[in-house]
């Protein structure tokens, strides 16, 4: 399988995840289960959807948005990203976003390191409080343009993405993590031997930037790897809503979608299937569904995806990664 089909599979398997989980962010479990049973498909938001409200089915969040903002930048900057220019493109992206009437803004992390920016505050200083996911679910571009076999160059080029709104301990390793599974991926890694690999990359990268207090990302993502389905899937699914977590912080959410792709290699879950239970679990539905679905795209190509699903994603979003997805490998 090329490069090209890991990449894109990658790509859009986030986007495709996103959009699966999409009209059930920021649910509880119990709300999902009452309005759609469990995630199978694409589905609208409905008029309560308290983010997405009236959405249609297909449509991409923040998640696919702010990672195609990152693609951008490093395109522009020939595989470097200026802080300056990732902190303005997101206060434009929000902007944009408000004058649509949009809900789905910045997440906590993100926003208050811009206001400590517009205040004045360094670029350094200003990401020294973000541990939440904004930083993973935005990191893919990175892990198709940068190669994680040079790994010094490889977590110098993830700290230049976290540090503007994530530089932390907790909110850089965890995007190496995922960075360093789509990357291992598109290099022809195995699934297994990719999320091992994940591990070792966010041990090495938790030593960057301001120590914060939180669960080591790499010990969860190694005990997330331990649990197993063991023929329950609903079980499985309520275990990682209530003891691993599905909030917007990086050591629950990002070590629950370290743990979906675990199933997939141990052959208990079909990788959109997994996805759909992304989706179903509640809380933050559509990056959990987002990351997971980068990271099995890198590993598995584009056809782990099902193509009419797809074609509803793009035709939804007016979306073709495929130019920019060839812009970021060529920088690889």
């Amino acid at each position: 399988m090329s490069q090209l089909r890991r990449a894109l599979g990658a790509f859009y398997g986030l986007a495709l995840g996103d959009a699966l989980g999409m009209p059930t962010q920021s649910l509880s479990r119990e709300q999902i289960q009452q309005r759609f049973g469990a995630i199978r498909t694409l589905e609208d938001a409905g008029p309560d959807q308290p983010i997405a409200a009236n959405m249609p089915a297909g449509s991409i969040t923040d998640d696919t948005e702010q990672a195609m903002l990152v693609g951008r930048l490093l395109v522009q900057g020939q595989g470097r990203i200026a802080p300056t220019a990732l902190a303005r493109s997101l206060i434009e992206w929000e902007a944009a976003m408000q004058a649509k009437g949009s809900q789905d803004l910045l997440g906590p992390s993100t926003k208050h390191a811009i206001e400590l920016i517009l205040a004045g505050h360094s670029v350094e200083e200003a990401g020294r409080y973000g541990t939440t996911n904004g930083a993973a679910m935005r990191i893919t571009p990175v892990g198709i343009a940068s190669d994680v076999a040079d790994s010094d160059g490889f977590i110098q080029a993830v700290v230049q993405a976290c540090q503007v709104t994530h530089n932390t301990s907790l909110g850089i390793a965890s995007a190496a993590a995922v960075a360093a599974v789509v990357s291992a991926g598109i290099n022809g890694a195995c699934l297994a031997d990719a999320l091992l690999l994940g591990v070792q990359v966010a041990r090495q990268a938790q030593a960057q930037g301001y120590w914060v207090a939180g669960a080591n990302i790499a010990a969860r993502l190694e005990w997330a790897a331990t649990l197993s389905v063991d023929g329950d899937k609903q079980g499985f699914a309520r275990m990682l809503y209530e003891l691993v977590g599905t909030s917007v912080a990086s050591q629950e959410s990002v070590v629950t979608s370290f743990a979906l792709a675990g199933q997939v290699v141990l052959g208990h879950l079909e990788a959109f299937e997994a996805l759909c239970m992304a989706a179903s679990l509640g809380g933050d539905t559509d990056t959990i569904a987002a990351i997971l679905g980068a990271m099995l795209g890198a590993c598995l190509g584009l056809e782990a995806w099902p193509r009419d699903l797809i074609d509803r994603v793009q035709q939804v979003n007016e979306l073709d990664l495929q130019p920019l997805v060839q812009e970021l490998l060529a920088l690889r």
